[in-house]
């Protein structure tokens, strides 16, 4: 059946969601401006807003802030998180390990390290990034299953009044949308949509999503929260709304809330928090008047050089000689009156400690970074070792630690969510791998099992039976902690299954399944010899 029209519940939930996106959007012009310059000067296109005095005077540009940038990211994708549910009691034992196969399975699926990856570069370069959690019920051949993404941190809005996003009044998530796709995707509410009222107020947001709005509309997502205050909870609600068109309302399937656990489902991660907000300062904004500074330096050098690489000649009339004449480098012989009148100009080079300064500046920049020679792997006076690698590593890598510190714990957030979301939406049996006994095998998976009903009918949430950390993945790490188990080894501290099972590399569960089957393959003969042995001994004895 076509809607004709919007209800008198739609129409007040779009003007107040409107009403607060216009306040937030105003709030976050200056932040999108910010955003829009540190992607500037991350890809090292910082002299846009310079006013142009000579149209041939050299801009320079040493990515000195963009290569610290991706040092730094490659030392965090280095230590990509994963889930380890580990439970709390020995009756959990076979859930804890069910729920880690699904866990990671829509880790996978979803291709998590590329997400990592995107959230990296938000954190260095905007100063926050912004993990979502949700359902998609077409996932896994339409079986459903949970979802932990990366949100564009220019495409969200969170309450610029609260420190806390969860706290906030309501979150919008923006995108652009063309008519096709909203006719195809709401064919009942598409002829509401005369056009969008959005569109004219909305000229910033042109700058920040990059697209012609000419034949797009501006999609809002908006979730807000309402406290109960008869049960002491809250309830997160969501609404799609375009051109002052609500198009879909959670309140209508779920209305005690789209989430049982009644919070935002998002996690927002910051790398130097502000003062009064809930979002953060990145490397751009703690480095990036050194870069301008340094290549403003290197503009004053070029200029210089170029200066110094044409001399000029002061020539007077007084001279004799013909300027034109004197042009002319092919001629042997120049007729003139008086050598006097003429004089060379050459421009004085700079002093020595400028670029000496300048050098500094962006030495300056890696260090105090975090970013420096040992951070990179780059060892000196001999030193090979992976051990001593990585305890130089760990020494000169404070910053980086600190920022995966930060990655991992919400990433431990964002999995819980996840696993909350899994035991509300999941109504089908998964089908999932686990190890069991050395063997790979093939269990379904039922959300019911994560069930934890207490008397008096409260359900309680599910870290109270498993809990969850983030394992992390450095090379030099895995190679120090591989000799190690060598050296034990070697002393006889550890056998050969011990130290295997201790060591981290391709292909362990192979070699341990093989040498298990030696071992198997080696126990009949050697009880055989013991039972020869003891019947030596007794007939000795006789």
């Amino acid at each position: 059946m076509k809607q004709d029209k919007q209800t008198t519940k739609q129409r007040q939930l779009s003007e107040r969601a409107y009403a607060l996106f216009t306040a937030f959007r105003n709030a976050y012009a200056p932040e999108w401006r910010r955003l829009e310059h540190c992607e500037r000067m991350y890809r090292g296109d910082h002299w846009y807003d310079v006013p142009v005095s000579d149209p041939n005077e050299p801009r320079p540009v040493t990515p000195i802030l963009q290569s610290t940038v991706e040092n730094i990211a490659a030392d965090l994708m280095e230590q990509v998180p994963e889930a380890v549910i580990r439970p709390e009691s020995a009756s959990d034992a076979y859930i804890a390990r069910v729920v880690e196969a699904v866990i990671a399975r829509n880790h996978d699926a979803a291709a998590y390290p590329e997400e990592y990856r995107k959230l990296v570069h938000d954190l260095l370069v905007a100063g926050y990034c912004v993990q979502e959690v949700g359902y998609d019920s077409e996932a896994n051949g339409a079986l459903g299953g949970a979802f932990l993404r990366q949100v564009d941190v220019r495409n969200i809005l969170f309450d610029p009044l609260c420190c806390d996003l969860q706290d906030g009044r309501a979150v919008f998530k923006l995108s652009l949308r063309s008519r096709e796709w909203i006719e195809a995707h709401y064919p009942d509410q598409a002829p509401l949509i005369a056009a969008d009222p959005a569109a004219a107020a909305a000229a910033p947001i042109d700058d920040i999503l990059h697209a012609d709005r000419t034949d797009s509309l501006l999609l809002l997502e908006y979730w807000w929260r309402e406290f109960d205050a008869k049960t002491g909870l809250y309830r997160v609600h969501m609404a799609i709304l375009c051109g002052g068109i609500v198009l879909e309302d959670s309140r209508e399937a779920k209305p005690d809330g789209y989430f049982a656990h009644g919070q935002y489902p998002f996690v927002l991660t910051t790398l130097y928090p502000r003062k009064g907000s809930a979002l953060g300062f990145g490397i751009v904004d703690l480095f990036g008047k050194q870069q301008r500074y340094a290549d403003k330096l290197d503009q004053i050098v070029l200029k210089n050089a170029l200066m110094a690489s044409r001399n000029k000649l002061l020539l007077t009339d007084a001279s004799g000689f013909d300027e034109n004449d004197l042009r002319d480098w092919s001629k042997e012989v120049h007729v003139g009156e008086s050598l006097s009148g003429i004089t060379w100009f050459s421009t004085p080079p700079l002093p020595q400690y400028l670029i000496s300064y300048i050098r500094s500046i962006r030495e300056d920049i890696k260090e105090e970074s975090g970013a420096n020679d040992s951070s990179r792997g780059a060892a000196t006076n001999g030193v090979t070792a992976a051990s001593a690698i990585e305890a130089l590593q760990e020494a000169s890598t404070k910053r980086a630690r600190m920022a995966t510190e930060q990655l991992h714990e919400a990433f431990r957030k964002a999995v819980r969510l996840e696993i909350e979301t899994e035991r509300e939406f999941n109504f089908f049996l998964r089908p999932v791998t686990i190890a069991e006994g050395g063997e790979q095998k093939e269990v379904l998976f039922d959300s019911t099992l994560m069930n934890r009903d207490v008397p008096g009918g409260v359900q309680l949430p599910i870290e109270f039976s498993i809990s969850i950390k983030a394992v992390r993945q450095n090379r030099y790490a895995v190679q120090a902690q591989n000799e190690l188990m060598l050296r034990l080894y070697d002393l006889g501290a550890l056998d050969v299954a011990q130290a295997i099972g201790l060591m981290e590399f391709e292909g362990k569960e192979q070699v341990l399944k093989s040498l298990q089957a030696g071992e198997a393959a080696a126990a009949p003969q050697t009880q055989s010899e013991k039972k020869e042995k003891k019947h030596a001994v007794s007939k000795t004895q006789r």
